[in-house]
């Protein structure tokens, strides 16, 4: 299975060093995910990130600064790739990119083909967002024929349910609240999340 783990959406003490740790801690995906930020403060934080690093990161926002840092990862928010198209998927396919996506509406994963993997969720309630609430039921089954996208779970995603997530079915886990909402232990966390994912 894999784990991605999504940046926190506001700004973290240290956060270009502690996100350097993760991937040393061995981090493969790390989403770099700022709606709130400006194109420059995404800079700086990329710049405080060592450039080995930089093709496990994929963008929310500012493809374009992608290839200033060689960054070939490239996420479509559901509003994004709803304002896109095939065409501009295929041309960014053409170029090297790996894309990914999110959906919230199961229906629409077959034709998704183009991304590699999708954020689907929540899954279960939110950890970062009170109020957002899974809508899957405890047994629910992810009903996937396909090999792509990948299917990865997001929201709500702890050590503890890290065997559920497998179990549904998806093929892999993102974390955001479960490592951000406590800065300080994000590391610990993340070690602590990757002993515990499932094969």
């Amino acid at each position: 299975m894999e784990l991605i783990v999504i940046s926190n959406p506001a700004a973290v003490a240290d956060e270009s060093s502690l996100i350097n740790k993760l991937f040393i801690a061995g981090l493969k995906y790390f989403h770099l995910r700022k709606p709130e930020s400006d194109v420059q403060t995404v800079k700086k934080l990329l710049n405080g990130i060592a450039p080995r690093f930089y093709e496990r990161i994929a963008l929310h926002q500012f493809h374009e600064i992608a290839a200033d840092y060689g960054i070939k990862r490239l996420h479509y928010t559901e509003r994004a790739r709803e304002a896109s198209n095939t065409i501009q998927w295929q041309s960014k396919l053409d170029d090297g990119f790996t894309l990914s996506t999110s959906a919230h509406d199961i229906s629409g994963l077959p034709g998704l083909t183009p991304f590699d993997y999708v954020f689907y969720g929540p899954v279960f309630d939110s950890v970062s967002k009170p109020g957002y609430q899974s809508k899957l039921g405890p047994d629910f089954k992810l009903d996937k024929t396909n090999i792509k996208p990948m299917v990865i779970a997001l929201g709500g995603v702890k050590i503890a349910n890290l065997a559920n997530v497998k179990a549904m079915g998806f093929d892999g886990a993102a974390v955001l609240g479960t490592l951000w909402n406590e800065p300080d232990e994000a590391l610990e966390r993340f070690k602590q999340l990757k002993e515990n994912l499932p094969a």
